[in-house]
């Protein structure tokens, strides 16, 4: 399944989408909760993570959401953006330590 680099970086970092993706770190959960939890529609996860789920990042158990976090990684293992983000912030915390 291919996917635009830029596209998925863009989705991952954007805010409505991460606070999604947050909620999904720990393992697959069911749209009514993330609804719950979040305070959003569940048409409304739904929307926010078409494009994901579409390029498999995210994936779709009848009505229970998840992430592919070997593919994820590997992704942000890749990613030039997400590895100088990862740079800065390890050369900003040794500064700080």
């Amino acid at each position: 399944m291919s996917y635009d680099k830029a596209k998925v970086t863009e989705s991952l970092f954007d805010q409505d989408v991460s606070v999604i993706m947050a909620e999904l770190e720990s393992g697959p959960k069911e749209s009514a909760v993330l609804s719950s939890s979040l305070g959003i529609s569940e048409s409304e996860i739904k929307n926010r993570l078409a494009y994901l789920i579409g390029a498999g990042f995210v994936t779709v158990s009848g009505t229970s959401y998840g992430v592919d976090s070997e593919k994820l990684a590997k992704f942000m293992e890749n990613d030039e953006n997400y590895k100088g983000v990862v740079d800065g912030l390890t050369e900003l915390d040794s500064y700080l330590n």
